[in-house]
This record gives C-alpha cells, structure tokens and sequence, in this order.
C-alpha cells in the first residue's frame, strides 16, 4: 500500500488546480490586503483593481497549473496583459511577473501537496513528515536550520511553518513512513522548534502583527489548511 500511495504523490497536482480554481477574484490596492490565510480563498494581484485585469492574470496562472506554462511564457503573457489594460504597476515587468508566477503556483502546489498528505491512508502508511530545505545558493539561516527537521503530520509546527514560507521560498515537505524515520537513526520525531514571534510594522496601515521568526509577514500560516478549515 505504501508504495502505490507515495507513486500517487508523485502525479499531477489535480488537488492543486481545485484549490486555485476555488479562489474568487479581488481588488487590492497592496498585497497586505489579502494577507495571510485569506489567500486561500481569495486570489488578487497587488494593485489590481479592475475586474477584467484581474481575471486576465487568473487565467494564465490557470494556464501554467494545467499547461505547465514556464515563467519566461508568463512574462510575455504579463507584458501583453499590462500593455492591454494600460496598467501601471509597482517593480520592474520582469520581477513583477515572476513574483506573481511564482507566489501563485508555489502557494497552489503546498495546497494540493497537503491535502493529498492528509488522506487517511496517507497519513497512516506516512505519519512523519520531513522539512526540505529548497537547495538555494543564499539561503535563509531558519529555513536551512529546518532542513531534515521530522515532525508528527499533525504536529502544531506545521499550522505555521509549512512552505513555501516566505517570497521565493522553495522549501518542501516530505512525507515519511516510520521504517523511513528509523533509517534516518530516529526512533520517534523531532522536537518542534521553539516558535519565537517577531513584530511586523504595516508601513501603510501602522497595523503590528506577530510574525515566527524565519517567516515573511503573510506567509505564516498553511495554505492547505487553511483551505480544508474553510471548506
């Protein structure tokens, strides 16, 4: 069983594209607008108010989680959408554009990734999961600190640290069986870090909010979570 469960992690995200294409369309003037969990349920594009701007970049995001468009395919598309409405945009086209690529298919991977990880049969041949740290050449010093950590599936830790933790962040979860964790030389999981909570100040707004420390402000919670919590 545990074998055709960890070969079915590995096909298309269909649970993915199901959490992207559950999300509802809103304007935002900042990206603090739909922060943190809201994501899950709401998809915006910083600075984007009209509704027709917004369902054009929905739908090339749509494109590149079922097509499998490439970033350089989104820039081109980017420029024609902004071209097209005339928006005027905060960043230069190319970060732009790959900040929004990026954000949107990574967050709906976590979402697709953690609900096929939930299933009971799942979690019952693969009660661990293991932090990946994504390999970067400039590290975060937490993110990398986290690599190889194994917690329980249903350890706390997760409710906040589960990547993509911050912009660009390309950490991962991986799933193991308790035979895995015992060759890893464990006889049980780790102990989760401590959470240590640092302030971030809203330059607009003045709002502080508590953020872990490791993590960019808005990317403390999990996405696939908080989409099951929501259904």
């Amino acid at each position: 069983m545990a074998d055709s469960i960890a070969d079915a992690l590995k096909l298309p995200f269909r649970e993915a594209i199901e959490f992207f294409l559950g999300k509802t369309n809103l304007p935002t003037t900042r990206w603090q607008d739909n922060y943190g969990r809201s994501n899950a349920r709401a998809f915006s594009v910083a600075g984007a108010m009209c509704d027709d701007l917004i369902a054009d970049f929905r739908e090339e995001i749509t494109r590149a989680l079922t097509d499998g468009t490439t970033l350089e395919e989104f820039r081109t598309a980017f420029d024609d959408i902004v071209t097209r409405h005339g928006w005027e945009h905060v960043g230069e086209p190319g970060w732009r554009a790959r900040v929004i690529y990026e954000t949107n298919l990574s967050t709906a991977y976590s979402a697709g990734r953690y609900v096929q990880m939930t299933e009971p049969e799942t979690l019952a041949a693969f009660p661990y999961w293991e932090y990946v740290h994504s390999g970067a050449r400039d590290p975060r010093p937490d993110h990398l600190a986290w690599d190889g950590l194994c917690l329980a599936a249903d350890d706390p830790w997760w409710d906040t640290h589960y990547p993509p933790n911050g912009w660009g962040c390309g950490c991962r979860v991986r799933v193991l069986s308790r035979r895995g964790l015992a060759r890893r030389g464990r006889q049980g999981p780790d102990q989760a870090p401590p959470i240590v909570r640092v302030p971030y100040l809203d330059p607009a707004t003045g709002e502080r909010r508590m953020v872990p420390a490791g993590i960019d402000p808005g990317f403390e919670y999990n996405p696939g979570k908080a989409w099951k919590d929501a259904a």
